[in-house]
């Protein structure tokens, strides 16, 4: 075991410990946890991302509720325990099914069993890779000039990312630090939110022409691509730009690059890209290339207002573009931009909002 993962074991250990000590003591257990909410985050000015603030909730189990979720979470403990004990992982999907023979503690769908993870991350202030917990497969590319190598089962291997992968790309690792970069001639990083925007740019050569390293998010990016963005950003010193959709859930895509997520703003400083600057879809495009666009759904409406008051878009820039867009009612897609022909996105409408933007 190495030395990291004996630690996690301790921390983990040291949860239900302090369990037990309440009730040695004749008290009801409480667990006290960071409130996971919009709420309760702020701006860390040393870091420059978003992480939870003071505000705390309490896992009591003064009521059957709060008793369960306490039971459910010295389970998930002993299974951890286990699992790191005999090198062995698992994901977090098979969590989920594991639990249905735990009777008491079964979690009634996997949503409840990925919150526990979470709340174990930051109790002990690990990552869920430290438990021997990934994902499933998330299945997110690469392609551009960058060389890295890599630990496999098998060994180490180095791959080109232009030129040892197919039309797909480098698959991006579950843990991405295990990944070393060795040599790139990339000029900024790119992370395209849709397949086929993505597919465009191979297409057209927008990776050979700029040297610009290519990653494709594939809709609300995993952590491992999170944390790749990061790495490319402070260890390569490669500016990165977010190209999304126009609509409410798009910005949240950038935002958990940029800003990092709410629910894992525990983890802001190892994922989130504070430096990412935007480059998709703005209602002033929508207005300016007078694109076709779709109304905005009664949700789209509902995110929008939401993100008015998250604190993470608290700026002149989203304010404006938000309201506009409220105002317009209106939504736009990337491939929008084939109105002006397959070729005019990275002819034309990238290089401009590089170029904006200093990047180019």
């Amino acid at each position: 075991m190495k030395d990291i993962e004996r630690r996690c074991l301790l921390s983990l250990i040291g949860i239900v410990q302090n369990i037990y000590d309440q009730m040695k003591a004749g008290r009801i257990p409480e667990i006290e946890i960071a409130t996971r909410t919009k709420h309760n985050i702020e701006f860390n000015e040393e870091s420059e991302v978003w992480v939870y603030g003071s505000k705390k909730s309490v896992r009591s189990a003064k009521t059957v509720k709060g008793a369960y979720r306490i039971l459910k979470m010295t389970y998930v403990i002993g299974f951890l325990k286990e699992q790191l004990n005999l090198n062995k992982s698992s994901t977090l999907r098979e969590l989920y099914y594991i639990s249905e023979g735990w009777d008491a503690a079964k979690f009634e769908e996997q949503a409840e069993s990925d919150r526990l993870i979470e709340d174990l991350e930051i109790l002990t202030s690990f990552q869920r890779e430290h438990f021997h917990i990934r994902p499933e497969e998330d299945g997110a590319t690469v392609i551009g000039p960058l060389k890295v190598r890599e630990e496999t089962r098998r060994g180490v291997r180095e791959i080109h990312c232009q030129d040892d992968v197919g039309e797909g790309g480098y698959q991006i690792p579950v843990n991405v630090d295990k990944i070393e970069f060795l040599d790139h001639d990339a000029k900024f990083v790119i992370a395209i939110e849709t397949g086929g925007m993505r597919d465009r740019l191979v297409e057209n050569g927008f990776d050979e022409k700029y040297n610009a390293i290519i990653v494709h998010l594939k809709g609300q990016p995993a952590r491992s691509t999170r944390r790749l963005l990061r790495r490319l950003n402070t260890e390569l010193n490669l500016p990165v730009v977010v190209f999304t959709d126009g609509d409410p859930w798009s910005y949240r895509i950038f935002a958990s690059v940029a800003y990092g997520s709410i629910k894992s703003a525990h983890l802001s400083e190892y994922l989130a890209t504070p430096a990412a600057q935007f480059v998709g879809i703005r209602p002033t495009d929508i207005v300016k290339y007078d694109l076709p666009a779709d109304k905005l759904s009664e949700e789209d409406i509902k995110a929008l207002r939401s993100i008015l008051t998250d604190p993470r878009f608290d700026n002149e820039f989203w304010k404006k573009e938000v309201n506009l867009q409220l105002e317009i009612n209106k939504k736009s897609e990337q491939q929008a931009l084939a109105k002006y022909g397959l070729d005019y996105v990275t002819d034309v409408y990238l290089p401009e909002r590089l170029s904006e933007l200093g990047v180019i």
